[in-house]
């Protein structure tokens, strides 16, 4: 029978670890967003500097852990999928199991209940605590937990372990003040805190070193940045200006907090895309009022036009289909929304209520399933042909592309983005060349998602 520890964030555990034979070794599986793509490379890092091995085999490690979403029904599903399958290796092999991240935060109590052979569980504040956990667990058989959210937490200071690629994510900002109605975020992550821009640009000056050529700043809300006097402006800038930066992306912002600094910081430096993930969740205003996003319509469509004056800048955005009270009216306004503002991509999803949401408590979740499906279906059809005209649009044209590394369907092709963060295809024959070089690519054909092209010549690094 496993004893329970709770340990906060703001105590120091340091445990004495007894020499090995060899290190144990970790298998890490990560569900959901960019942040928690991050957040294992923080965790990599520090099991690293605690002796912890890491293996691409689950069935060689001596611990497994995942690092979980709760923003998603389907992460959340893929999660209990997987622990189902991981009951094997407890039974048979007495690893250590672990989950991390917001299903951790969120459904502890769940989860230890249900999921009883779980040893350790940690929320996305609590990995300064992991290795002492997972080795206390390994040698005296205690359950850990680490759940507590932190006001100061940033992990400043710990550098990720990353795996390689042309680009690396950095989060700026921890936590989310909006409490969107929908959202499970303020309640796994905790509340907004920045970090210092020093770090931030150390951090990114390291990867520009090491060969790096795109950065990805990452927050829940991270045009609400703010450190001391800097705001996220001014952070964009400082990275875009670092040498051997060629592109610099940020995600996931709120329509909320667009000042026209920014705007002009993302038309006007030739080295940040010229593209702008702008949620929208719903083209109407009960809607969005009842999803608490403080913003209207009109304010959205104003923000789109203030955008749209400053040059050809692609958007992307969210939506929700089926929230709390949703009728066919109101869906028609965001479907009619969707045709107006021609994004170039959406990402849609029928709206899953999150436990412990202002949502779920406030609001009943009535729009039948099948609604919520029909309605998902229709938009992702809309969105498609939209996608689809946008892309042949640009057949005869030439791109510049990152080249990222394989296609994902032939190792054959070479795969990158353009600007606008466009897939694009390409076969290697057509000309040597290496991940993390830009090329202007000639396209010749395009699907709803994809283009393909040759490639002219090789792009020299500004």
């Amino acid at each position: 029978m496993l004893h329970e520890e709770l340990i906060h964030p703001s105590q120091n555990h340091s445990l004495e670890i007894a020499p090995r034979s060899k290190s144990p070794q970790v298998y890490m599986e990560t569900f959901g967003c960019q942040m928690n793509e991050y957040d294992s490379e923080l965790v990599r890092s520090l099991l690293k500097t605690q002796g912890f091995g890491f293996t691409d085999q689950s069935d060689q490690a001596d611990v497994i852990l995942l690092n979980t979403c709760a923003i998603r029904e389907n992460a959340h599903n893929r999660v209990y999928g997987h622990l189902g399958k991981l009951k094997y290796h407890k039974k048979e092999r007495g690893v250590v199991i672990g989950v991390l991240g917001c299903m951790a935060q969120n459904l502890k109590k769940e989860l230890l209940e249900s999921q009883p052979f779980i040893d350790v569980l940690v929320g996305p504040d609590g990995y300064r605590q992991l290795p002492s956990l997972l080795t206390k667990a390994m040698e005296t058989q205690t359950r850990g937990l680490s759940v507590d959210l932190s006001e100061y937490e940033t992990y400043e200071q710990i550098l990720p372990e990353r795996v390689g690629g042309v680009n690396a994510w950095i989060a700026v900002m921890r936590g989310c003040d909006n409490f969107c109605t929908f959202c499970v975020v303020p309640y796994t992550r905790g509340r907004e805190r920045s970090r210092d821009p020093k770090g931030i640009l150390e951090e990114a000056q390291g990867l520009a070193a090491r060969g790096y050529r795109q950065i990805t700043l990452l927050g829940q809300n991270v045009n609400s940045f703010q450190f001391e006097r800097y705001d996220f402006a001014q952070l964009v800038t400082a990275v875009a200006d670092i040498p051997g930066i060629e592109r610099v992306r940020f995600m996931s912002p709120h329509p909320k907090d667009f000042p026209p600094a920014l705007l002009d910081v993302v038309a006007q430096h030739p080295h940040v895309a010229s593209q702008i993930h702008l949620p929208l969740q719903s083209g109407n205003d009960r809607v969005l009022d009842a999803m608490g996003r403080n913003y209207s319509q009109g304010d959205y469509r104003r923000l789109v036009d203030d955008i749209r004056r400053r040059g050809d800048i692609p958007l992307t955005t969210d939506i929700i289909c089926g929230f709390c009270g949703e009728s066919d009216a109101e869906y028609r306004d965001t479907y009619q929304l969707i045709e107006e503002m021609s994004y170039q991509a959406a990402y849609i999803f029928k709206y899953s209520e999150r436990k412990n949401t202002i949502a779920a408590k406030k609001f009943p979740d009535d729009v039948a399933e099948a609604t919520k499906h029909e309605r998902v279906a229709e938009l992702i059809d809309l969105q498609k042909n939209i996608s689809l005209q946008k892309n042949q649009e640009l057949i005869g044209q030439t791109v510049d592309v990152l080249i990222e590394g394989d296609a994902k369907k032939s190792s054959q092709q070479w795969m990158g983005h353009t600007e606008s963060n466009i897939t694009v295809v390409w076969d290697k024959s057509l000309q040597p060349s290496h991940p993390g070089e830009f090329l202007p690519i000639l396209i010749e054909d395009a699907s709803a998602s994809t283009l393909f092209g040759r490639p002219l010549q090789s792009l020299p690094l500004s």
